[in-house]
């Protein structure tokens, strides 16, 4: 078992409870962002900036059992048919049985955006997200320990 983290627009704090974890259950923890960014990790892997690029390392690396953290809806459903388990930096785990309906809502908005239409923004993040992050990580370690 190993931790994927999508680094590309992953907060530094949720990086850090990724490794404090991973340390505490003896568990690597592999990056992937593009040159760009500056990561520092003993498995970093560092892609092109090319749109996808980073998502399909992430694909690349993962395997059944596996626990990956990314924001990007699409990421997470390609991975959750390879049985990893995704969260999302917020704490939320994304669920087989609801990832459809997220990519309907991301392409009816982004459909909206094209024509004009303007959605809000994400939340700011607050202290309160990385405990919810926190929880969530270690609730897949011990299940996977158990």
């Amino acid at each position: 078992m190993k931790i994927i983290v999508d680094a590309d627009a992953c907060p530094k704090s949720v990086l850090k409870i990724c490794n404090r974890l991973a340390r505490d259950y003896a568990i690597p923890v592999w990056t992937v962002a593009s040159f760009n960014h500056n990561i520092i990790s003993d498995h970093h892997v560092v892609v092109g900036n090319s749109s996808q690029e980073a998502d399909i390392m992430v694909v690349n690396l993962a395997q059944a059992g596996d626990v990956a953290v990314t924001q990007d809806w699409g990421l997470a459903a390609m991975l959750l048919g390879k049985e990893v388990r995704c969260l999302n930096p917020l704490g939320k785990e994304f669920n087989p049985a609801t990832i459809e309906f997220l990519l309907e809502e991301r392409e009816a908005k982004a459909k909206f955006r094209r024509n004009g239409g303007r959605t809000k923004g994400p939340k700011k993040r607050m202290p309160e997200n990385d405990r919810q992050f926190e929880d969530c990580l270690r609730q897949c370690l011990n299940n996977y320990i158990n």
